[in-house]
């Protein structure tokens, strides 16, 4: 099958050195032997809903996104995104972006001799899921995490929640090979100082708003 939507993942193979030291999927995972893992991840925290499929290949060390479609919430002129109608929004759309990430990754002639490549079947080939749990807008969050916890009960796949931040940091950290950075994260009300510290991303300053 031929996907008929145009490619959302147009960057070639993240390597990811080992001298980057990632951190672990969570022990609990049945994936962590795998030679690839395939992972479907939902991100929503704000204006923007995306969905993303991402295999990781353990045979040569690299990241490769399979697909990305996104979707953006325009506020009338004038006015900023709420909350509320930016939820409806992601609820609307939540379910195509879904199916178009998978048509995308998937819908492809490289597997026409798989028994899994009936559009209906392409959920066989994702091993987990992940979404956004934080920070960002509540409703909108909800809105996505509701959706990929529906998913993962109905495909019987596990489900990661991922920090909004941690996974800026990860990204960043695969593209430019960095092993140890102290980050500046700047985004709002949400601007921090990062680094890694005791097996875990620590807060060493943030912004303040004084009441």
């Amino acid at each position: 099958m031929v996907s008929i939507f145009a490619s959302t993942a147009t960057d070639g193979p993240c390597s990811a050195s080992a001298l980057i030291d990632n951190l672990p999927l969570p022990p609990s995972l049945p994936i962590n032997s795998k030679p690839t893992v395939t992972i479907l991840g939902i991100e929503g925290s704000a204006n923007k809903v995306g969905v993303g499929v991402l295999r990781y290949s353990r045979a040569d060390n690299t990241y490769r996104i399979l697909a990305n479609p996104r979707k953006t919430f325009i506020a009338p002129t004038g006015q900023g995104f709420l909350p509320r109608e930016t939820s409806w929004h992601h609820q609307a759309h939540i379910v195509a972006v879904v199916k178009s990430a998978l048509v995308e990754a998937f819908g492809s002639d490289d597997d026409k001799n798989n028994d899994d490549d009936d559009p209906n079947q392409f959920h066989k080939k994702i091993d987990a899921i992940s979404f956004t749990k934080g920070p960002g807008m509540g409703g909108p969050l909800q809105s996505c995490a509701v959706c990929a916890r529906t998913l993962s009960l109905i495909w019987k796949i596990p489900l990661v929640a991922v920090n909004h931040c941690v996974g800026h940091i990860e990204m960043g950290r695969i593209a430019t090979g960095a092993s140890n950075p102290v980050v500046l994260y700047v985004s709002g009300g949400n601007t921090q100082v990062i680094a890694y510290q005791d097996q875990r991303y620590r807060i060493f300053g943030e912004t303040y708003v004084k009441d």
